[in-house]
């Protein structure tokens, strides 16, 4: 019966069962062979990878945070909409709209002065009065500059005016 032995090494193929192995001064049971071909990456290989890397990460970068402004922007747009209607039912139950004074905090208690506090409806317009995406309250003007009211954020700048993402974002746009 011939059977085949099955090797523990690929080094060891050329050697018969039993054989002593050469080793390298200074390492402990690695054959001669393997000793002189296990190497590691070099400097310039791991160079090479850490600025591919860093490539991609700027690609990446520069596809996504303008995605991120666009989000902010459309949170202020879509924040701005609810508050809109809010007041807009404000003033069909209470005929007027709130005043400046009283500002957005009207949604949520019933504001001094009321002729017919009666009608104020019981928990207020809104549950809470939202914060724009860079954390600044809404700001509310009655009469508005450009309508019955206005209802905006000052945009990323926090300032009112500007242009680009520091632009003033309300229910006139």
């Amino acid at each position: 019966m011939n059977r085949q032995r099955k090797l523990a090494h690929p080094c060891r193929a050329s050697r018969p069962w039993g054989a002593p192995t050469k080793v390298a001064s200074g390492a402990r049971g690695v054959p001669a062979r393997a000793a002189l071909t296990a190497r590691g990456f070099t400097l310039v290989e791991l160079m090479v990878v850490i600025v591919i890397i860093g490539l991609l990460a700027t690609v990446v970068a520069i596809n996504v945070l303008p995605s991120q402004d666009r989000a902010m922007v459309e949170k202020a747009r879509a924040d701005v909409a609810v508050l809109e209607q809010a007041v807009e039912t404000y003033r069909l139950e209470n005929l007027a709209y709130p005043r400046t004074d009283d500002s957005l905090d009207a949604l949520l208690v019933a504001p001094r002065g009321l002729t017919r506090p009666e009608r104020y409806r019981q928990g207020g317009y809104i549950r809470r009065l939202p914060t724009d995406p860079w954390g600044n309250p809404y700001q509310y003007r009655q009469p508005g500059s450009r309508g019955a009211f206005d209802v905006f954020s000052f945009g990323a700048d926090g300032t009112e005016g500007g242009e680009g993402d520091g632009a003033d974002i309300g229910n006139w746009n």
